[in-house]
């Protein structure tokens, strides 16, 4: 897997991760919605943890500098 997340893209995607937490953890969000911020979240986190997004290299987007 080559990267394809700049770091502006990372600093993004780390801030929707942490908002959605921060709403399942002050209890903003129930029942289904729950789920779904949970797993926007840990898709947001892995995504910048690993410098790669499978849907960017489907549609041939590169965000980073190399």
């Amino acid at each position: 897997m080559k990267k394809n997340l700049g770091s502006i893209d990372k600093i993004i995607r780390y801030l929707i991760a942490l908002t959605a937490v921060i709403l399942i953890y002050t209890e903003s969000l129930t029942g289904w919605q729950t789920y779904a911020a949970l797993a926007i979240a840990t898709i947001m986190l892995v995504t910048a943890l690993i410098n790669f997004c499978p849907l960017y290299a489907i549609f041939g987007i590169k965000t980073c500098k190399i």
